[in-house]
């Protein structure tokens, strides 16, 4: 096992981390930009390292500074959590090159599934379904329409690098498709420097659901069964749930069976996601493989048992899976909420500020996953993700009760979040009822986001607690030392330790 592991993120996932590794006994060295100097990430880690100022790409997307700090802190592996170099081959094999282990797939593997086209092609090879369409990127205005034409339409226009709904575009008629392809190239471009699109044939109302898998380096992959993430907003997700209501045993195992052949195929160890489109037929098509830790991991962990980040380290370490069948079937039912500084209300525009306030629930099958505490200065510089609230229960229906009661004890004061959108769905009958699919959450949001905002007697109990909570730090910090005399140092020394203990209390 390692001594000493460096987490090259920050926020929600560098902190999962950094606790994997105390459980494990390994030192943890975290990375921090100016805005994150008193981030909880930072403060937890045994170690942590200033590696530029606050925009990423000037710190969190800076391999050389990352594998210089894994070097000066006598680092031997790095974890790159998910996000910013996570799913980079070339950041891959540099920390490599560097002597030091990279805790995720080798770079080849990155390689061969990188590229939607290159993991299509592949798919061919394994036998692996995909949805209808090229496999190579399209060169011209013409080969776009030849290929349309040939599909169908509606088509779908897609970036061969990268995700997240970017450089993606629906082509219902002919007419739309120059102007389509200009756009998507042109956004695949700004997104991740790659501006290659190909097309494939549009499914309507299809599921999204995905399998994740582990695989170790003596051979062993394990499929640990699938989570449902069909509750998107412009192809990004929102809500995930493991397993899936639309799934029965025997299709669990046939695509858990389909995802380890594919990542067989692709020369690949550690955690990865194989991601599929179902329909309603029950036909399912390879979409894309996510190299890396997936920021609706814990469902999946709930309905398993496995710690999926210790795992990751102890493969990476050289460790064998445990022998178990390569099919996991799931215990109970885990659902995901990604909290958010979004103001549902408002189409979702991003909410700054500080947060003064952060009550976290607690209870029987709750688990909250979070970046901040009481004192965290919310900006634009990162994702909006400010945590991600988790609940399990025996069934589906507990575990949308148990939600439903974790979401009102949560309270977070000084940003806007989305929270009361995320209690409005667990309310929703159809929701309630499982029957969605991925433009589900388009067609019902003018309904989940109406009237905003959360209800004028929670919001005095939140005003009042958060209120409550600065008095006692201002009592504590008045309060006379035993055997001696109060010395406060003056209003500004009350906000700046107020602002310390605020900080402790994630």
């Amino acid at each position: 096992m390692f001594d000493k592991v460096l987490i090259a993120n920050r926020g929600e996932i560098a902190l999962r981390i950094v606790r994997a590794c105390r459980e494990l006994g390994v030192g943890s060295v975290a990375v921090y930009s100016d805005a994150d100097a008193t981030a909880p990430h930072a403060r937890e880690a045994d170690e942590a390292v200033h590696i530029g100022p606050s925009p990423s790409r000037e710190s969190y997307l800076r391999a050389d500074r990352l594998i210089d700090a894994a070097r000066r802190t006598g680092a031997e592996a790095i974890h790159p959590g998910y996000g910013f170099l996570s799913e980079r081959e070339n950041f891959a094999r540099e920390v490599v090159e560097a002597g030091l282990v990279f805790i995720g797939p080798p770079a080849s593997a990155i390689a061969a599934v990188g590229s939607k086209t290159a993991a299509r092609a592949l798919a061919g090879t394994a036998n692996v379904p995909v949805v209808p369409g090229t496999t190579e990127p399209l060169r011209s205005v013409h080969e776009a329409s030849e290929a349309a034409q040939r599909l169908g339409y509606p088509v779908l226009l897609k970036a061969s690098a990268g995700g997240g709904g970017k450089g993606m575009r629906v082509v219902r008629a002919a007419v739309e498709l120059a102007g389509a392809l200009e756009a998507a190239k042109r956004e695949a471009m700004a997104s991740f420097g790659d501006d290659a699109v190909y097309v494939e044939k549009y499914i309507a109302g299809p599921r999204h659901v995905e399998i994740q898998v582990l695989g170790d380096a003596h051979g062993t992959m394990l499929s640990l069964g699938e989570r449902e993430c069909s509750i998107q907003r412009r192809h990004q997700k929102m809500i995930e749930e493991a397993p899936s209501v639309a799934v029965s045993p025997e299709l669990r195992r046939r695509m858990g069976e389909t995802a380890v052949r594919m990542a067989k195929a692709a020369g690949y160890v550690n955690a990865g996601t194989c991601e599929f489109l179902l329909d309603a037929n029950g036909e399912f098509y390879f979409l894309e493989m996510n190299t890396r830790l997936q920021v609706e991991h814990p469902v999946t962990e709930l309905v398993t048992g496995l710690d999926l980040v210790q795992w990751q380290i102890r493969i990476a370490a050289g460790e064998k899976l445990p022998q178990q069948s390569a099919i996991a079937e799931p215990r109970g039912w885990a659902i995901e909420c990604r909290i958010t500084s979004e103001d549902a209300g408002n189409d979702f525009l991003p909410s700054t500020g500080v947060i003064s306030f952060l009550r976290v629930p607690g209870g029987p099958g709750v688990r909250w996953d979070g970046g901040v505490g009481a004192g965290s200065e919310i900006g634009l510089h990162y994702d909006p993700l400010l945590g991600k609230l988790i609940a399990w229960g025996d069934t589906r229906d507990a575990a949308i009760a148990r939600m439903r009661r974790a979401l009102l004890e949560l309270t977070i004061v000084g940003v806007e979040t989305s929270r009361d959108f995320h209690l409005r769905v667990m309310d929703d009958a159809e929701f309630q009822r499982g029957a969605i699919d991925i433009q589900w959450l388009e067609r019902r949001l003018p309904s989940l986001t109406a009237g905003g905002g959360m209800p004028e007697g929670e919001v005095a109990v939140a005003i009042a607690a958060a209120l409550l909570a600065e008095s006692e730090r201002a009592g504590r910090l008045a309060a006379p030392p035993r055997g001696g005399t109060a010395t406060t140092g003056g209003d500004g020394a009350w906000r700046e330790a107020g602002l310390r203990d605020g900080l402790r209390s994630l």
